[in-house]
């Protein structure tokens, strides 16, 4: 049981991964069996019938893609049925856009949602890039929009985005407009 715990553990943290020591507290294991919980599920991750590995990365282990699959994922992701932005991948872009650079964590507290996937997706597509690292406790990465992005959104320079008091007025007056629709007295004709 504590294996498919551990698992489903990795897959929550996503990018972040756990430290033995969090493995450790969660788990309510000693070191030593936290260890070996690890390295079981690290040797049923090496079956070539697998797509993911455990890896050990800046001191904590992660699931990972396998490096050997690599050109079937670039593959997905350079194929145009597949290559869409999904609504929470615009509403990262957009605050990634507007408050760049900016770390994950930051990205986080503004949707209300974790964004660790769709950051790794929109690193893959090109749109946002790592643009050095927080001063901020942990030293985060931060992230900033790309040529790439300013290309797919036709854009010369990330000044060109409307202005941020332009879209609420914009949002207001299609609020009003539903209000007025709603408010609005019908009279019937006989």
């Amino acid at each position: 049981m504590h294996k498919a715990v551990l698992e489903g553990l990795l897959f929550v943290v996503g990018e972040d991964g756990l430290t033995i020591d969090q493995i450790k507290d969660v788990l309510e294991l000693d070191e030593e069996s936290s260890k070996n919980l690890v390295m079981e599920l690290k040797k049923d991750y090496e079956d070539e019938s697998r797509g993911l590995r455990i890896d050990f990365l800046g001191n904590r282990f992660k699931v990972t893609t396998k490096f050997e699959h690599k050109a079937y994922y670039q593959k997905l992701l350079e194929n145009p049925e597949t290559n869409f932005l999904s609504q929470a991948a615009l509403e990262t872009l957009a605050i990634i856009a507007y408050n760049e650079p900016i770390t994950r964590v930051q990205v986080d507290s503004i949707r209300g949602v974790s964004s660790s996937s769709i950051i790794r997706k929109l690193v893959a597509k090109g749109f946002i890039k790592e643009a050095g690292r927080s001063e901020l406790p942990g030293r985060p990465i931060l992230y900033e929009t790309t040529h790439e992005f300013l290309d797919y959104f036709g854009l010369s320079s990330i000044e060109d985005l409307p202005k941020i008091d332009d879209v609420l007025k914009s949002v207001e007056e299609e609020e009003n407009d539903s209000k007025d629709l709603f408010s609005s007295k019908y009279v019937e004709e006989e």
